[in-house]
Parts: C-alpha cells; sequence; structure tokens
C-alpha cells in the first residue's frame, strides 16, 4: 500500500492537480464569502459565522473531488498498467487504500488553507466577543468526513469503466444523490413516518448535525459505513477484474 501511495501522491504533486484542486477551492470559497453580492457573504450576513462557507464547501467538493479520483483506476486500466499492478507481490486493498488515501492527503491540502477564514473573522469581531472554536472543529470535521466519503464514491466509480469522463460524471451523480436527494426526497413529506429514515439514508441530515456543534458517535460512525461501504465494492470489482 505505502508504495502505491507514494506513486499516487507524487503524481498529484508533479502533476500540479494538487495545487490547482487546493487553489480552485479556496478562491472559489473566497469570492463567494468576500467579494461577491450575494446571500453567503460574510460581510452582508454581519456576523462572526462560517456557515456559508460550510454550505459552499460541500458542492465545490462533490465537482472537485470526483475530478482527482476519475483517473486513479480508470487510466490505469485503460493503459493496461492495471494488469501489471495485478501481477505484482500487492494485495488488492493495498492497491484500493493506497489510492484513496493519497486522496485523502489532497484533500486535506485543500481545506487546510481555508483556516486563514477563522483568523480573517477574529479580525472582525466585536471588542469582548470571541467566536465559537467548538463549531468550526465539528465543522471542519464534517466537511472531512464528507469529502472523504466522495473519495470513496470516486475511487468506486474509476474501478467501473476506463473511461474517465464516464468515472467523474457517474462520480458526481452519485455523490449528489448521496448527499442530498435523499433529503430532498425526505422534505416533501411522501411516505409519511418513512420520511425520516429516508432522511437519514443521507449525508446531508448527518453533516448538518456536525455543523451545529453536535458530534455524535452515530453521524461519524455513518461516514465511516459509507467509506467502508464504496472501498469493499472497489476491492469486489478489481478482484473480478483480477
Amino acid at each position: 500500500m505505502i508504495q502505491i501511495f507514494k506513486k499516487e501522491l507524487a503524481n498529484f504533486f508533479t502533476g500540479y492537480m494538487a495545487y490547482i484542486s487546493a487553489s480552485a477551492f479556496v478562491v472559489i470559497c473566497t469570492l463567494f464569502l468576500w467579494f461577491f453580492e450575494n446571500e453567503f457573504n460574510i460581510f452582508n450576513i454581519g456576523t462572526a459565522t462560517l456557515s456559508s462557507f460550510f454550505f459552499i464547501s460541500p458542492w465545490i467538493l462533490l465537482f472537485l473531488i470526483p475530478a482527482l479520483t476519475m483517473r486513479t483506476l480508470s487510466e490505469e486500466e485503460s493503459s493496461g498498467t492495471l494488469q501489471w499492478l495485478f501481477t505484482q507481490p500487492l494485495k488488492i486493498s493495498g492497491i484500493v487504500w493506497g489510492k484513496y488515501w493519497a486522496v485523502i492527503v489532497v484533500l486535506l491540502f485543500s481545506i487546510v488553507p481555508s483556516l486563514i477564514f477563522i483568523y480573517t473573522l477574529n479580525h472582525f469581531i466585536a471588542e469582548g466577543q470571541s467566536l465559537d472554536y467548538g463549531v468550526f472543529s465539528s465543522g471542519y470535521l464534517g466537511l472531512f468526513l464528507l469529502g472523504s466519503c466522495f473519495a470513496a464514491i470516486g475511487i468506486f466509480t474509476s474501478s467501473l469503466t476506463n473511461n474517465q469522463v464516464a468515472a467523474y460524471i457517474s462520480a458526481v451523480l452519485l455523490c449528489f444523490v448521496l448527499f442530498y436527494a435523499f433529503e430532498s426526497l425526505a422534505s416533501y413529506n411522501l411516505m409519511g413516518t418513512a420520511d425520516y429514515y429516508v432522511q437519514k439514508l443521507g449525508m446531508y441530515v448527518h453533516y448538518q448535525r456536525l455543523l451545529k456543534g453536535i458530534i455524535d458517535t452515530r453521524d461519524v460512525i455513518y461516514f465511516i459505513v459509507i467509506i467502508g461501504l464504496f472501498m469493499t465494492l472497489t476491492q469486489y470489482n478489481l478482484e473480478k477484474k483480477k
């Protein structure tokens, strides 16, 4: 796994994809939070909060992370190097998790620079007031877990096809369904009490709970289960191809 991890990480940074992803994430968030005239602009909100950031970020990651993962396995298959990897003394799980952790490092590399928003907010609060760092911490935890799920989904779709564009589109659609579609469906109140359980199937409600500063182990376990599920499915796909 370590060899695959180092190889993928080197590809991300020498190919500048990691820098492009981090720059795109921070620039888009900065423009919406501080410059564009919209409902997310912190100056328009008038309170020292990053609620706008935590609302916008998942939608950016929903498109950004599939761009990172779309070539992880599909490119290996189209170029023929996937079969070569199968002949090496590597476990399938090592290949899958090595690629996954490389994407996670890039995810962190993209998110961490946004901490400067907290530093900036600290200069705008009134004297005697303080920021709620507990809410910020749980919010960043939720954003990281959400991004980690998107990464697992993206690697899964990349294992399904040797077409990178198809892998990207599939990942975006699947991430959207699991993040927001269940929440949207439950909001119509079509199934009575079953709407509650439909809502719980999606990531949105679990993410929102973390944004409120509530770190419930059930929410954390939910994200871990989603990651484990898609990583297991990815390993299963590769086992069949082997």
